[in-house]
């Protein structure tokens, strides 16, 4: 039987650099509300991924 990951976590996106660590995703720190919407934005649109707000001072960057 083949396993395949169909969704996964290409980003983080955060002005908190206390609420993210670790992991296997890059992390992007930016340094106020309007870059971390411009940071992720961009990310997004290059990587034809979709952009989620954890309504915690963190986006993730998820390709479907």
């Amino acid at each position: 039987m083949e396993t395949t990951i169909k969704k996964y976590i290409l980003a983080v996106v955060t002005v908190n650099k206390d609420l993210v660590g670790g992991g296997g995703a890059p992390f992007f720190y930016a340094s106020s509300q309007e870059e971390q919407d411009k940071i992720a934005t961009y990310l997004a649109r290059i990587t034809e991924s979709v952009i989620h707000d954890l309504e915690n001072g963190v986006y993730i960057i998820v390709k479907h």
